[in-house]
This record gives structure tokens, sequence and C-alpha cells, in this order.
């Protein structure tokens, strides 16, 4: 053997044996993915797939410097990480944007070697920051805003599916057990956010089920945020969880977006932010919610919450070629098609549920736009509007909330989204 060559092997040995030796993590599925949509109709068709990478790394960087903030070490001296969800109040996050955080970072890992620092170090700080009702759960809000430390459905929804997401990129047996802890989240979710006669989504673990004496009943197992129905998670809990559970939550979903649709919105397809029932008790039919009900005026329309629902169902057309929601998209995707003329310019920011535009609100967000555009790619015969609303976001940036939606939605439009 040359003794350069026995060098090298003395020197590999060496670096190998130490006990100081970090491997690097594995990326199973490195940005970009390319995946296959079983339900996919259409796809951004002005740009090729190298322009359609570029714009979510861009995107993507933009979003990472306005909005993910260090926030301190822990006890171990892990860095911890935040995303900040408004401009005037940077240390404060809300578990929809500590969710939207750590689906985003797992799933640009490869293209980001900070991903899997990043997003243990939001679920890191999304641990730190429990409910005081479930401490499974995280507090919606943080710091608290004085109104209780209790949580919202969403956020840890989302929490919950990116932990599986990070199970199936890096694996589990690192420092966190990504398997494990999605299952005790999907665990708390099952028994503290889903309601044990509606089988839909609560509010948050704040909400009784046959609701309080103190607030009139008015928050119950029967007052749903639409946005919260998101059957492409709920079918991935089922494997993880209780699968008759979510099977019935499915059920549920389709019994009240079916009534609301044909009593409500029978030509648009909208839903409202909120539901409740529409009888003197508990139960289906729902009605859209009056003012005020829990956010602000607009609480009954189609507004800043339910925007979200094209995007959550449509990622259930796409990934699984479900039937029941591209029937629903076929229906709002149309109309909102034939409303605007196919220009996105002329989206209103909110619809009364009969296609009306609310007052006051005539301006283009992507927040409302890029949904849209997910669920276009869910049609066979919405090309030029898919473009069109795709030219119209993929490089605009407005705030946390739109730029957020809008990065997830740039994923599934660019085939880089993808399933545990």
């Amino acid at each position: 053997m040359r003794p350069l060559a026995f060098v090298v092997i003395l020197l590999v040995l060496a670096v190998s044996c130490s006990p100081h030796k970090t491997a690097l993590p594995a990326v199973s599925r490195p940005f970009p993915q390319h995946a296959t949509y079983p339900g996919q109709k259409a796809r951004p068709g002005s740009y090729s797939q190298s322009q359609l990478d570029g714009h979510v790394r861009a995107f993507y960087q933009r979003w990472k410097a306005d909005y993910l903030q260090p926030a301190g070490r822990d006890a171990a001296g892990h860095p911890l990480y935040l995303i900040s969800h408004s401009r005037k109040k940077p240390g404060e996050t809300v578990s929809e944007g500590m969710g939207y955080g750590m689906i985003i970072a797992v799933h640009m890992a490869g293209a980001d070697p900070a991903a899997r620092e990043i997003f243990d170090g939001l679920y890191r700080f999304a641990q730190a920051h429990p409910s005081d009702i479930d401490p499974r759960l995280m507090g919606w809000i943080q710091p608290p805003d004085g109104n209780g430390n209790d949580s919202a459905f969403d956020g840890d929804a989302d929490i919950a599916y990116a932990l599986l997401l990070a199970d199936r990129q890096w694996g589990s047996g690192g420092e966190i057990d990504y398997l494990a802890a999605a299952r005790e989240r999907i665990a708390a979710i099952e028994e503290s956010t889903i309601g044990p006669h509606s089988r839909l989504p609560l509010l948050g673990d704040w909400v009784e089920p046959a609701g309080n004496e103190e607030d009139e009943h008015k928050y119950n197992e029967y007052t749903p945020r639409l946005s919260d129905f998101m059957p492409a998670h709920f079918r991935v809990f089922a494997r993880y969880g209780s699968a008759d559970l979510w099977n019935e939550v499915e059920e549920a979903m389709e019994t009240a977006v079916l009534g609301l649709e044909e009593n409500y919105s029978p030509r648009t397809g909208l839903m409202p932010d909120f539901a409740e029932p529409a009888g003197s008790g508990l139960g289906f039919p729902l009605k859209p919610v009056g003012p005020d009900f829990l956010e602000g005026p607009h609480d009954g329309d189609y507004d800043y919450n339910a925007g979200r629902y094209p995007w959550r169902v449509s990622t259930a057309v796409l990934l699984y070629g479900d039937g029941f929601w591209r029937e629903r998209m076929n229906k709002l995707s149309h109309w909102v098609e034939r409303a605007t003329g196919g220009d996105p310019q002329k989206l209103n920011a909110g619809y009364h549920l009969d296609g009306t535009p609310t007052k006051g609100q005539n301006y283009f967000t992507t927040f409302f736009a890029a949904p849209l555009a997910t669920a276009a790619m869910t049609q066979p015969n919405q090309q030029a509007w898919l473009d069109a609303l795709y030219q119209a976001i993929h490089d605009r940036h407005e705030d946390y909330y739109e730029d957020s939606v809008t990065l997830l939605n740039l994923l599934l439009l660019s085939n880089n989204y993808w399933a545990p």
C-alpha cells in the first residue's frame, strides 16, 4: 500500500470514529420534487418547470427574511424560531403562523440547508408555549393577549401535519421524535377539538361542545370555521389516529358544506367564514353566522378566513382525486372566473355568499387569488384563468398572512407539495 493512501485511510477512520462527528441529516424529499398529482387537470402554462421552481425559491427567501425570527434558546441551548405575524409587533406569533412555517420549512429542505434547524426551532417554540386547557396543543397567540391562553384548531392541525412530513423528510431517530410528537398532537386534536356529536372541527380547545351559558351557547360544536375543513390533512391523520373518527369528520364536513351551498350559495359555491345551526337547537343544517360572531362584520361572508377554503379542499382534489371536493371547486372556480371576466385584478377582497362584492373591499390581494389558482388546477377548462392568477401572485409580496398562504399555494402550483 502506498504511504499516501494509508494516511488517507487513517484520516477517514479517525473522522468516522470521532465522538464529536455530527452526520449531516439525510433529506429524503429535497426541493424541488416535481410531484405527480392524481387529481391535477391543469398547471401554470406560461413558465417552464425550472422557472416555477425559481419562483418558489425566490418567494421563500423573501418570506424567510420578512417573517422568520430568532426567539432565543431553550434550556438545552437549542435555537428557537417564530413566524412573526405583525410588523408592528415583531415578537408576536400565532399558532397558525407556526404551522405554516413548519410546513414550508420541511418542503424547502434541500434548497435551504437550514431547513431542519428552522423546523426544529419552530416546533420547540410551539412546545414551549402550550394551551392552558390542553397542554398538548399550542396557545394560539404568543405572548397571550389577555383573553385566555387556549388553542386554535388550524394551527395545531398544521403543526401535526408538518411533524408527519418531517418524519418522512428526515426520519424520527434524531433529538425530536417527529412521529411520536405528531401522534400525540393528533390525539389531542381528536380529544379536545373535534365535536363529539357534530364531528366538526371546534374553533379551539376552549369551545364547550354543548355551548357555554355565559355566551348564550354562541360557540359550540356546530359553529365551525370553514377554513378549518382540511380533508387532505384528515386523510393522513386517519392513518395515525382514529380512522373511524376521521371518516366521520369527512362525512360531517360534506354534510355541512352541501347544506350551506344548497341553501345559501347555490350559484357561487362560496362558503362563510363561520357557520352555526340554522334551527333552534344544535345540529345540521348550518347557516352563515351574523356580523361580529367572532372576528368582525364579515363573519358570515366569504372573507379573510373562508378565502383559504379553496386551497384547503383543492389540496384533497390534487393529492387524492377527491370527486366531492372537485365538484365544489367546479362551481366556485367557474363562478369567480365569470364574475371577474377572467381578470384577477377585479377580484374583490370578500363576497357575500350570493356573489355580491362586500363593500369597502374593492382591491386585489394575493390572499384570495392564490387559493383560487390552486382551485383552477383541479379543473380541465380553466387554463387561461389559471395562468392569469399565477401571473398575478407569483412575485407579489404583501404581508405575513397573504405571503404565507401564497407561498403554500405556490408549492402546490409548482408541483412541489407532497403528502406524508
